[in-house]
């Protein structure tokens, strides 16, 4: 399975992963408050140079965006017809940079670094009775690796349309479900390795 953390000791490596997790999801927040084109492509440059500063490695992930191309695609398709396309730039623009500013959280996050900055969210079920790190751990996984479900999607697109010369078709859904199924596995059994959701490391 392809490593979802790219390894490097960065200016984003070391930045800490509270902070970051906090910065995506403020700035998510901000964007949906916003209907105004330069702040998207501000900040979409931002992200690109973020990503262009860690080197060729992390510009490659930058392939993930052709697995959202069809449903890119499709809400600007939506919004022509709607007479507002203006509004469908700006859609796709929002969620491109929140898609990228959140592969490039996980990328540059170690897995334990985001579980730990996760768990105070979850610290009151303590008071319950309940565990805190499973929920955390859900979530942390959620943000591992939905970026690379979406770098799935894209390669098995891209090999159909070489079989068939089409871009996409919804004979894509079984092979990606198998894949997806198949990479869960495999975290599960990489957790049960380690001995499940408390056998993290703990900081």
């Amino acid at each position: 399975m392809m490593s979802v953390y790219l390894s490097g000791d960065s200016w984003a490596h070391r930045l800490p992963a509270g902070i970051k997790l906090v910065a995506v999801a403020i700035g998510s927040l901000l964007l949906f408050k916003t209907e105004m084109l330069w702040i998207f492509l501000v900040c979409l440059a931002l992200v690109l140079a973020a990503y262009g500063s860690l080197g060729r490695g992390a510009i490659q992930r930058l392939r993930l965006l052709k697995g959202l191309s069809i449903f890119l695609a499709a809400i600007l398709a939506l919004h022509w017809l709607s007479g507002t396309v203006m509004d469908g730039v700006i859609a796709i623009l929002r969620l491109c940079v929140m898609v990228l500013a959140a592969s490039f959280v996980s990328m540059t996050t170690r897995m334990d670094d985001m579980l730990t900055a996760v768990m105070p969210m979850f610290r009151p079920l303590e008071w319950a009775g309940f565990s805190a790190r499973k929920p955390a751990l859900g979530v942390t996984l959620v943000l591992r690796f939905a970026p690379h479900l979406m770098e799935i999607f894209a390669v098995l697109r891209e090999a159909y349309q070489a079989r068939t010369g089409q871009k996409s078709s919804w004979r894509l859904i079984a092979p990606f479900a198998l894949q997806a199924l198949k990479m869960s596995d495999n975290v599960a059994e990489a957790l049960a390795a380690r001995g499940g959701s408390e056998g993290l490391t703990q900081k």
